[in-house]
C-alpha cells in the first residue's frame, strides 16, 4: 500500500491526460463517479507506476460498458472476478509478464494493475464482501486477475489481431471469471489428445458455464500451444473442437430430473431439455476465448468458467481505437 501524496498523485492524473475533475465512468453497484482524481488514488494505493495508469483506465471503461454487466458481477453469489488480459507493444512497453508462473506473484505490473482495479470496484463501486458484494466464496483473483498473452511465444495471430485490430494496438480483454482449472497432459504429440484433456476439464456440472452458459476463457501452455500448431491447427480449429467435445448431457446436469426444472431454471430456450440430449457448455465455439500464455516449460492449460449468460466479455484499445469491425458506439468490442 503506497500513501497517495500529493505529487503522486499528481504525476498519475497528469498521465491519466490531466484534468483531475474529469469522471471517466459511473461503477456500480454504488454508482460512485470515477473522476481521474479518484482513479489516481486508488492507482497510486496499489503500488502502479503512472505507465501502468492507461491500461488500468482502458481496463475500467470495458468493465463499466453496458455488455459486462459490472453491477451483477460485483453482487452476485458465483465466485467470478473480472479477468483482465493484455496485447499489444505496451505489454513489454510496462513489463507486464505473459511467461512463468503468468497467474501468480513476481511481477509488479501484474500484480498492482490488477490490484488497482479491485480498489475501485472496493472503494468507488463500493463492492465490499457482505456488503454489495455478495460473493459466497470468492476466489484470489478478487485481490488482483491481471496477465498478458505470451505473443511471442503463440503460434498463432495475437488475439486482438484475430478481432480486428493491428499488431501495434494495445489492448484490453476483460471477462468475468472463476480462477484457473489446472489441465495437465504430458503424453499426447497430437492436437486432438491434448484438447481431450481440457474438454474433459470442461465438461464438468458444477461450474457456472454447465448451468448457465456464456463464455469461458482458455489458456493453452506454450508447449500444449506448439504440439497444436505443429499439425497445422489453427486458432479456431481449437475452439470448434473443444465445443464438440465437451460431453455434458441433459441428463448429467439435471440430475436425471430428481429435483425437477428448478435447478436448470438459467439454461437457455434453446438447449434441447431432453434425456440424452447434449449440452455444450457454451453457445459457440466463439464464445471459447483462447489465449496462449505461460513458460516455455511445462505441458499445461488451463480452463477458466465464465459467470454465465448474465455477462459479455469485453475487449477494448488502451487508446480507445476501434477495431476494424465489431465496434460499438463507446469504442469496445463486446464478444
Amino acid at each position: 500500500m503506497v500513501p497517495p501524496t500529493p505529487e503522486r498523485i499528481d504525476a498519475m492524473v497528469a498521465a491519466l491526460g490531466g484534468d483531475a475533475d474529469r469522471i471517466e465512468a459511473r461503477v456500480p453497484p454504488r454508482w460512485g463517479n470515477l473522476t481521474r482524481e479518484v482513479l489516481a488514488v486508488n492507482l497510486v494505493l496499489a503500488g502502479c507506476r503512472p505507465e501502468y495508469a492507461p491500461v488500468v483506465r482502458a481496463a475500467l471503461l470495458a468493465l463499466t460498458s453496458g455488455p459486462f454487466n459490472l453491477h451483477g458481477v460485483q453482487a452476485t453469489t458465483h465466485m467470478a472476478a473480472p479477468l483482465v488480459v493484455v496485447n499489444g507493444p505496451v505489454r513489454k512497453e510496462i513489463g507486464l509478464n505473459a511467461g512463468a508462473n503468468v497467474f501468480g506473484s513476481g511481477c509488479r505490473a501484474n500484480a498492482t494493475i490488477g490490484r488497482a482495479i479491485r480498489l475501485v470496484l472496493l472503494n468507488v463501486g463500493g463492492g465490499w464482501p457482505g456488503d454489495l458484494d455478495k460473493s459466497t466464496l470468492g476466489h484470489p483473483g478478487k485481490y488482483t486477475f491481471c496477465i498478458a498473452e505470451n505473443e511471442e511465444a503463440s503460434p498463432w495471430a495475437p488475439y486482438h489481431v484475430e478481432h480486428g485490430y493491428r499488431a501495434e494496438d494495445s489492448t484490453v480483454f476483460c471477462i468475468a471469471a472463476e480462477g484457473p482449472h489446472s489441465v495437465t497432459n504430458h503424453v499426447a504429440n497430437d492436437p486432438e489428445g491434448i484438447l481431450d484433456s481440457i474438454a474433459s476439464a470442461m465438461s464438468t456440472i458444477g461450474h457456472n458455464n454447465a448451468v448457465s452458459s456464456g463464455s469461458c476463457a482458455v489458456v493453452i501452455g506454450p508447449e500444449h500451444a506448439a504440439t497444436i500448431a505443429a499439425k497445422q491447427w489453427t486458432r479456431q480449429d481449437v475452439r470448434r473442437y473443444l465445443w464438440s467435445a465437451t460431453t455434458n448431457t441433459f441428463d448429467d446436469i439435471s440430475f436425471r430430473g430428481r429435483y425437477g426444472k428448478i435447478y436448470n431454471r438459467n439454461l437457455p430456450r434453446w438447449y434441447r431439455r431432453e434425456p440424452g440430449a447434449r449440452i455444450p457448455i457454451v453457445p459457440s465455439p466463439d464464445d471459447i476465448h483462447l489465449f496462449v500464455a505461460g513458460g516455455e516449460a511445462g505441458r499445461f492449460s488451463a480452463f477458466l468458467p465464465g459467470w454465465g449468460h448474465m455477462t459479455s466479455p469485453v475487449l477494448r484499445a488502451v487508446d480507445g481505437r476501434p477495431p476494424v469491425t465489431g465496434v460499438c458506439d463507446d469504442g469496445t468490442c463486446a464478444l
